[in-house]
C-alpha cells in the first residue's frame, strides 16, 4: 500500500484528490494539512511515498516546502496540484525536485496516471503543458548559483515571512526566536541575496515564486 500527505488549504481539493486514490485501494493518505509548515511536518512524522503539494499555501509557500521535504525526507516523491500553469512556476518546481506537475481541474485518470509514473521514478506533466516540456525545462540553463543556496534553513524561513510583510518582532514571535537574533538572520539574508530594500525582497520572493504578485 502506498502511503500519501495531501497538502492544500482547499478542504474540497483534499477531499477530492482523497477519493481518487482511496477509491484505488492501492493507496492509504496518512494526513492532510491545510498550510506549509504543516506539510513540513507531516512528511517528517510519515515519511509517505508521495506528497501532494499545492503552491500556493499559507505560513510557508510550497516552493519551499518542496526544498525542505527533499531534506527531512528525501524518498517522498512530490507531485505538485496547482492552478498555476506559467512556465516560472513549472521551472521551479521541476528543478526544486517535484517529480510530476499536475493542473488543478485535472481528471481521475491524470491524476492516477502521475501518480503510477512517479513510484515508478518517472516524471509527469499535466498534459496542456506538454510532453515534451519536462526535458525543455528541467534542460535550460540554471541561473548562475541559485542565491536561495547560500541561504540557511532559518534565514529561508526569516525571508519567506519576511517576504509576506511580517515585522522583525512578528517573525520572531512566529519562529520562537528574539527579535535581534531575527534582525541578524535578516540583514544577512539581504547581504546574501545582495538586496538593498524591502521592495527588493518582495520582488526576489515574487521571481522566485515564494509568494505570489
Amino acid at each position: 500500500m502506498n502511503t500519501v500527505v495531501l497538502a492544500d488549504d482547499h478542504e474540497i481539493v483534499r477531499k477530492g484528490v482523497r477519493s481518487v486514490l482511496e477509491a484505488e485501494k492501492k493507496y492509504t493518505v496518512l494526513a492532510e494539512v491545510a498550510d506549509g509548515l504543516a506539510a513540513v511536518a507531516a512528511v517528517e512524522k510519515h515519511k509517505p511515498d508521495l506528497l501532494f503539494l499545492d503552491l500556493s499555501l499559507p505560513r510557508l509557500h510550497g516552493i519551499e516546502v518542496l526544498r525542505q521535504v527533499r531534506a527531512v525526507s528525501p524518498s517522498t516523491r512530490v507531485l505538485i496540484l496547482s492552478m498555476h500553469n506559467d512556465e516560472p512556476y513549472v521551472i521551479e518546481a521541476l528543478r526544486g525536485g517535484a517529480m510530476a506537475y499536475l493542473l488543478k481541474g485535472s481528471d481521475t485518470s491524470e491524476i492516477l496516471h502521475a501518480a503510477r509514473e512517479v513510484l515508478a521514478n518517472r516524471r509527469f506533466l499535466s498534459a496542456p503543458l506538454s510532453d515534451w516540456a519536462i526535458s525543455a525545462l528541467v534542460s535550460k540553463p540554471a541561473e548562475a548559483a541559485d542565491p536561495l543556496a547560500s541561504l540557511s534553513p532559518r534565514e529561508r524561513e526569516v525571508l519567506q515571512y519576511a517576504a509576506e510583510g511580517l515585522s522583525n518582532s512578528e517573525i520572531a514571535e512566529k519562529l520562537f526566536l528574539s527579535p535581534r537574533t531575527t534582525e541578524t538572520h535578516r540583514t544577512n539574508l539581504m547581504r546574501k541575496l545582495n538586496l538593498q530594500s524591502q521592495t527588493d525582497l518582495v520582488r526576489f520572493a515574487i521571481r522566485k515564486g515564494l509568494i505570489q504578485a
